[in-house]
């Protein structure tokens, strides 16, 4: 079962709410082609996801 589920986008970003949390709202930029390893970083830790997960 995923652990995100899409809400909405504005331009260049995506907001995903977190299932069981839905005041949790992770915000990913849509428009690049690498994100920065400490954004990624923060992304994995506020969204309760592993690298693994997220490459799913």
């Amino acid at each position: 079962m995923p652990k995100l589920y899409f809400t909405s986008q504005k331009g260049s970003h995506i907001k995903y709410r977190k299932f069981g949390q839905p005041t949790l709202t992770v915000i990913i930029p849509a428009e690049r082609k690498q994100i920065p390893a400490g954004t990624f970083n923060s992304i994995l830790r506020q969204s309760g996801l592993t690298k693994e997960d997220f490459e799913k």
